[in-house]
């Protein structure tokens, strides 16, 4: 008895089985190694691999880069920029080096060095007690 060999079926191919409830949607297979607009790091870096580097920086992270030149911007003396390989904020302060995963936490990092820095005894002196 003589069997035929079946054809391979393709990896997107669906088999038909009998459901409850409706099949999710299929997702399309990717054309490349990765997918063409998505935000996931991973993706990102593979595709700036591939991107020219314009000043420095790379096309695919140009929204971090004007992040950190936009905070760069409100902190003066402070050095803030947006590491690619890493891709996360850092910041130098005079305490140290900053790492932040986003824009709002590099934020909530610098706040301590946001305000103005007062002598000890200014504060005291400032310090006048309320008549009751």
């Amino acid at each position: 008895m003589q069997n035929p060999i079946p054809s391979p079926r393709r990896s997107d191919d669906v088999r038909p089985m009998p459901r409850l409830v409706p099949p999710l949607p299929r997702r399309t297979p990717l054309v490349g190694p990765v997918c063409p607009h998505c935000a996931h790091p991973s993706c990102r870096v593979r595709r700036a691999q591939r991107l020219p580097r314009l000043g420095g920086h790379r096309s695919e992270f140009a929204r971090e880069h004007a992040q950190a030149a936009a905070i760069q911007a409100r902190h003066r003396h402070l050095i803030v920029y947006y590491g690619e390989a890493t891709q996360s904020f850092w910041a130098v302060t005079p305490a140290g080096l900053l790492e932040a995963a986003n824009a709002d936490a590099l934020l909530l990092a610098l706040w301590p060095h946001n305000a103005p820095f007062m002598p000890p005894a200014l504060a005291v002196e400032t310090g006048t007690p309320v008549p009751a």
